[in-house]
């Protein structure tokens, strides 16, 4: 195992700009060690940076990601870091599917408008 990564391996690793690792750093959530004017990052900084892409790709908020990794460091530890992810999981679960709900009608809706309009000009096209 590695004893440290450079910013530019993380940013080819996780394709992210060093922009988003700053500002993950500037966020709390990652904490890389200083040699002068360089980052170096641990194999826990890549973990949390893996969990934090992992957590975006699911839509989850920045906000949402730094109370699941603090979560870890609480009293409760894993287990309530897990049980938080699963209150997460459920919510956003509940989200998706509400927007599939939306999205559908909306669809439901233009197929209703096109399908009027449709009929609309084969009408017109008759009586001219």
């Amino acid at each position: 195992m590695r004893e440290f990564y450079t910013i530019t391996e993380l940013t080819r690793e996780f394709e992210i700009s060093t922009r988003t690792l700053r500002f993950y750093e500037d966020e709390g959530l990652i904490a890389p060690v200083r040699r002068g004017r360089t980052r170096l990052f641990r194999p826990a900084d890549r973990l949390l940076v893996k969990q934090i892409m992992r957590g975006k790709r699911l839509g989850f908020s920045i906000a949402e990601i730094r109370d699941i990794i603090q979560m870890y460091k609480a009293p409760q530890g894993e287990a309530g870091q897990l049980q938080k992810i699963v209150e997460r999981v459920e919510e956003k679960r509940g989200e998706l599917r509400q927007k599939r709900k939306d999205i559908e009608e909306t669809l439901a809706e233009l197929d209703a408008v096109e399908e009027a309009c449709v009929n609309r000009l084969a009408e017109m096209r008759v009586t001219s």
